[in-house]
């Protein structure tokens, strides 16, 4: 079943995998700000109203064309993303790694931040080098419950 796009802008979009089920995130160049968090709440919005216990989805992370994340939009994840995503069910982001310096330098501030968050929410970053593997990964994180 090929994914359903309901958010598509110049510098990435989400998709929508019912068969896996999974919402992913796929960056195709740098993004401002207040494009980067319109992004983000799009693919958070579609997992909040989607995700259940009795049907847990997973996320998919495609970062690998991605840019640096504005400090606003770090802080952003941290404080309004993370917490939302994990009081949806989501505990584990399958992270499609980032074929730049800038996505990777990104990726791992992201995880360290997380990480050091652990005493208001538990979210895991797995990260793979397909969508095919991030998706197979998020099939079975969703699976998990």
């Amino acid at each position: 079943m090929p994914d359903t796009v309901i958010f598509d802008k110049p510098y990435g979009r989400v998709l929508v995998d019912a068969g896996v089920p999974c919402v992913s995130t796929q960056w195709l160049s740098f993004a401002n700000a207040p494009d980067f968090i319109a992004l983000q709440e799009a693919a958070l919005l579609y997992y909040e109203a989607h995700a259940t216990p009795a049907r847990p989805w997973g996320f998919v992370g495609d970062v690998r064309h991605m840019g640096a994340i504005p400090a606003k939009a770090q802080a952003w994840l941290i404080a309004e993303f993370n917490p939302r995503a994990t009081a949806a069910g989501l505990r584990e982001v399958s992270v499609v790694v980032a074929d730049n310096v800038f996505g990777q330098l990104a990726t791992q501030h992201y995880a360290q931040q997380t990480a050091a968050a652990r005493d208001r929410y538990e979210l895991h970053a797995i990260y793979y080098t397909s969508v095919e593997e991030a998706k197979a990964g998020a099939r079975a994180s969703a699976a998990r419950g």
